[in-house]
Parts: structure tokens; C-alpha cells; sequence
């Protein structure tokens, strides 16, 4: 018997039945709260309702404007950063929003949003641009149509609304999300954090790029004779932005 036993215990065929598990406290270091108390809350915490129509002069005819495609084309110079430093929507690609689409934004915001500690502004001006149409069954001629409604143009990386205020960003990127989701071009949630990531990550890329063959060198240098295949755009944002 016990020569089998040392037999099995050499194999490791004998095992302990049961195992004793014994548990020791130890003290956990959580990282303390952020701070808000430098965070005022406006008077006004929702967004404003827009008008659908502008308001021109009483002796002025409200004026028709082509589509200008360069309006939407291309980066946005300008307003591609938070004001408030915290999070906001942004555009990814270019677009026109009506005014369904800031009535949409508008009532997710009020619905989601808590004023007692948040609130939430406009970085994007009113719908401003005619966009005329003529009536169902007309024959071709006759001038330009009559303006049917109104849109605000949009280009990539333009901040559409920002929200701020005493709260954390995984509390508002549902209701941010929802709102990207719904507008009739791409658009993402971010926060100050992401925008910044995203740009240092932007920038390691191109000064770690081990690759010279980029699309910008072969635009320039007209590699394979694609200079017969791109349009001015690619010529002048290298394939970036449609």
C-alpha cells in the first residue's frame, strides 16, 4: 500500500481534496474626484431655438443663392476646438443641416440633459443658406424655383455643440451619440481628451511613417500617371477630404 501511494504521489495522481484559500485585507488607493468648482452654470442651460426662416429687412427680397459646393468641401479653418474644454459633437465629413436636424439635436439635449448641473451650447450659426425647388411637374425653363427652405453648411472637423459643466464624460456620451448618429453626415462624440490623443497619435504617424510611398508623394510626383484620374480636390487635400 504504501509503495503505491508514493507511486501515485510521484505521478501527481494524488491531489488534495479540497484547497484552502486564505484571504488577506489590504488597503486600496482610489484616485480622488475630479474638481468642478471652477465650473459656473449659465442662466441659460439648453440650447437656443433657432429660427427656420432669417429675418432679412422689410424692403429687402430674401436673396437665392447657388449650391457652392465649396462651402462643405474640405477642412474646417476655424472652429475645430472645444471652448468649454470638456466634450461636444464634431463633424467627420461634410454636410448641410436643416432645421429638422437642430430641432432634433435640441429636443435630445433637453431631454437628456441635467440642468441642475450641465448645460450646453451652439457652435454652428442658424440655417442661413436658400436652397430653391421647383414644383412637381413643371417643364423644364421658367427661371430658378422659389426657396423651399433654408441650411447651414458644414465641414469636416466643424464643432456642432459643446456640453459642459460638473459632470463626467461617460454621463454624456450616450446622449452625444445619439446625436451624431442622426445628423445627415458623419459625426462622433468626443471629449478634450480624444482630441488630444487623436492628435498626438495624428503626429507620431507622420514623423514614425517608415513608408515614403505615401499618397501625398505619389500625388506630387504623379506616380503611374494618376494625375489623369484625380479631380483638383485630390490635388490640393492629397486624397484627405472628398
Amino acid at each position: 500500500m504504501n509503495v503505491l501511494r508514493s507511486f501515485r504521489v510521484s505521478l501527481g495522481l494524488l491531489r488534495p481534496e479540497s484547497v484552502e484559500v486564505t484571504l488577506s485585507a489590504s488597503i486600496k488607493y482610489f484616485p480622488p474626484p475630479k474638481n468642478y468648482d471652477h465650473i459656473e452654470i449659465p442662466e441659460r442651460q439648453r440650447l437656443r431655438v433657432y429660427e427656420k426662416v432669417p429675418v432679412y429687412p422689410p424692403n429687402l427680397k430674401p436673396p437665392k443663392m447657388q449650391k457652392r459646393l465649396r462651402y462643405m468641401r474640405g477642412p474646417e479653418p476655424l472652429h475645430t476646438t472645444l471652448q468649454l474644454k470638456q466634450y461636444g459633437v464634431i463633424a467627420t465629413g461634410g454636410g448641410r443641416m436643416r432645421i429638422e436636424h437642430f430641432e432634433m439635436a435640441r429636443l435630445v439635449v433637453a431631454r437628456k440633459l441635467d440642468q441642475k448641473r450641465m448645460f450646453a451650447i451652439w457652435r454652428i450659426d442658424p440655417p442661413w443658406q436658400p436652397v430653391t425647388k421647383k414644383g412637381q411637374g413643371q417643364r423644364m425653363g421658367g427661371g430658378k424655383g422659389a426657396i423651399d427652405h433654408y441650411v447651414t453648411p458644414i465641414k469636416a472637423g466643424r464643432v456642432i455643440l459643446e456640453v459642459g459643466g460638473k459632470c463626467e464624460y461617460a454621463e454624456v456620451h450616450n446622449m452625444l451619440k445619439i446625436v451624431a448618429e442622426r445628423l445627415p453626415f458623419k459625426a462622433e462624440a468626443v471629449s478634450m481628451e480624444i482630441l488630444e490623443k487623436k492628435a498626438a497619435k495624428e503626429k507620431w504617424e507622420e514623423e514614425n511613417n517608415k513608408n515614403p510611398y505615401t499618397l501625398k508623394y505619389i500625388i506630387q510626383n504623379n506616380m503611374g500617371g494618376c494625375h489623369k484620374m484625380l479631380s483638383p480636390f485630390d490635388h490640393k487635400w492629397y486624397g484627405k477630404y472628398l
